[in-house]
């Protein structure tokens, strides 16, 4: 029996972060504390009024602390080891550390660009954006009305006239000289500014410049900027703009259902609202809202660009994360947890799309516990058989070789639990020796205690596949494991799948309305997308590398030549010999040794 007095007594009245440990040594908890003593203490009372908390104090048979400056430095010190460790009994959420942005790069002529990962100095960056089809579908509206460029530096550097984008009126042409720097870099300006939530001051700056156009009777100038201004203003009255007293800010609020609790997060930037994100975290049961939120914020901001106004539906101590948050971005920060006017309309809406992702989700769940009931009565199966395991294989006539792992587990597919296999050292197109690879490496590690023991495991493929399997299960010592293959029906068709049991031999058709063969479907679906994904970004990879490798005196330094002079392998093959003869280090003799290789 763990005793935490000798602990608590040496504990000082200070800042920081404390560990508790189970006997296996492993962390099962993370927390900051402004005072040690007194927080670490409070879990050894008498009356705790959570189960969770009390199932967790009970593993407990060490305690580890550290003592930081101030609590600003605990929080920070917190969050870089919950991610670290992901103790099981912390409020986790996933780590979105790449957030779209919008990028104006630091060109001359600057390029409009989607943007993930580490932002580069010289460039500007906005957002970040909620998903990628936000900022697309920005980008888009940009290229409209301020008509910026897109396109790769590669590209632009080497064009000669312009391309589509030119012709349906989406850029200026900078490549080509169809605009001057002066002329052009206004329209990054404006662009900007509008991306600032500027748009007013933007159209007064344009309608200054028409009037002073037509006085000038310079007419088509004036049309322009006319046909700018329309653009802009139809834009204006599509989206709805905030009256926020900053430009940008994040709604956040928490809603639960049962023992599931949900985080939705608006963004507004530019005084525009980009879209909302919903959040479901992990261990949220017993954990009170504010704990919830006070996770998000902790785990959420310190890897993201924090607006200057965060607005809170659930109470959270405001100053603290004010205090690190502030510090983190270099400028002030604030948290509003009593919100009027509209931002309590903003919260509203979020609050109401946080119960309505509740709601879906306990359906989702709901549905797919009511499917894995009935793939377990069609199959004959244990109610115990919780966990599957999907294998399939994708080549084109044998190049690129990739096998995949998909998992089924706590009633939904475990996307975290995925694995994919690069198959090297087989015939090509040889399937058998494919799965063979992919299932040793599987369930070596299994075996040997490295992985989850999966209770049923399906195979995409006939006998011969399952064949396969079975030797490889009896080899590794899980022959008990139950395997089903899933013979394709005539024509590929859905509904009509045959399942081969592995312990008797057995065939079996299902009705195509069978719940059960519907999940058994998707489960297989998923691991055949899971696959091809795989192995056409691995096919591609392949053909743009190699085609070039292959051929004798290109090494890496003029294969980069070339990439960089036509824009990639398409452009290096649609190039004549005399085109090729032109890069550097490219000679005559070798530019006919290239054309021929790729012809």
């Amino acid at each position: 029996m763990f005793d935490p007095k000798p602990i608590l007594k040496s504990l000082p009245s200070l800042p920081g972060v404390y560990r508790m440990k189970n006997a296996e040594g492993a962390v099962i908890y993370v927390g900051k504390a402004k005072d040690l003593k007194k927080r670490v203490s409070s879990y050894f009372n008498k009356n705790l009024p959570s189960p969770r908390t009390r199932m967790m104090v009970s593993q407990i048979v060490d305690i580890e602390t550290t003592v930081t400056r101030t609590e600003s430095e605990a929080l920070l010190l917190e969050n870089n080891l919950i991610k670290s460790i992901m103790p099981r009994y912390n409020v986790l959420f996933r780590d979105d550390k790449s957030y779209p942005y919008i990028a104006l790069t630091g060109d001359t002529f600057s390029r409009l660009a989607f943007h993930r990962g580490a932002q580069r100095k010289g460039g500007q960056y906005f957002g970040p954006f909620p998903s990628s089809t936000a900022v697309r579908e920005s980008i888009q509206l940009l290229q409209k009305v301020f008509k910026l460029r897109t396109c790769e530096n590669s590209v632009f550097a080497n064009r000669s006239r312009p391309c589509l984008q030119h012709q349906i009126e989406r850029c200026t042409a900078p490549c080509v000289d169809y605009i001057n720097q002066e002329d052009y870099r206004q329209d990054v300006h404006h662009a900007a500014m509008f991306l600032q939530g500027k748009t007013n001051e933007v159209l007064n700056t344009l309608g200054k410049k028409m009037n002073a156009a037509a006085e000038s009777e310079e007419y088509e100038s004036a049309a322009a900027f006319r046909d700018r201004m329309q653009a802009l203003r139809q834009v204006q009255a599509k989206q709805f703009v905030s009256d926020f007293s900053v430009s940008d800010a994040d709604v956040i609020a928490c809603g639960h259902l049962q023992s599931q609790h949900c985080i939705n997060l608006v963004m507004i930037r530019g005084g525009r609202h980009l879209g909302d994100k919903s959040f479901f975290p992990k261990n949220s049961q017993d954990a009170t809202l504010s704990e919830t939120v006070e996770a998000f914020l902790t785990q959420h901001y310190m890897a993201q660009n924090t607006p200057p106004l965060l607005v809170s539906g659930v109470k959270v101590d405001a100053e603290s994360f004010e205090s690190v948050l502030s510090e983190q971005a270099g400028r002030k920060i604030r948290i509003l947890t009593n919100a009027i006017g509209d931002k309590k309309m903003w919260l509203k809406m979020a609050q109401t799309n946080a119960e309505l992702a509740l709601g879906q989700r306990a359906a989702t769940s709901a549905n797919q516990a009511e499917k894995l009931i009935a793939l377990r009565k069609a199959l004959r199966l244990a109610e115990t058989v919780e966990r599957i395991e999907c294998f399939d294989i994708s080549h084109t006539m044998g190049e690129a070789t990739v096998g995949s792992c998909v998992v089924f587990d706590k009633g939904d597919m475990q996307n975290s639990e995925y694995r994919r296999f690069n198959i090297t050292g087989i015939t090509p197109g040889d399937d058998y020796a494919a799965m063979r690879d992919v299932l040793t490496r599987r369930y070596k590690k299994v075996a040997a205690g490295e992985g989850i023991r999966p209770d049923l495991i399906f195979i995409d493929g006939g006998k011969g596949q399952l064949g396969v399997a079975m030797e490889v299960m009896q080899e590794v010592g899980l022959e008990d494991i139950l395997l089903v293959g899933i013979a394709k029906g005539e024509e590929r068709r859905p509904g009509l799948e045959t399942m081969i049991f592995s312990d008797t031999g057995e065939m079996l058709n299902l009705e195509q309305d069978n719940r059960g063969l519907h999940l058994l479907q998707q489960i297989r679906d998923e691991s055949h997308r899971f696959a091809i994904t795989g192995h056409r970004a691995k096919r591609a990879k392949a053909r743009i590398t190699s085609s070039l490798e292959d051929i004798e005196g290109v090494g890496a330094k003029r294969r980069k030549a070339l990439l960089t002079r036509f824009g990639g392998l398409d452009g290096v093959k649609g190039a004549s010999i005399d085109e090729l003869a032109l890069v550097d280090g490219i000679s005559s003799v070798l530019a006919e040794t290239i054309y021929g290789q790729l012809h």
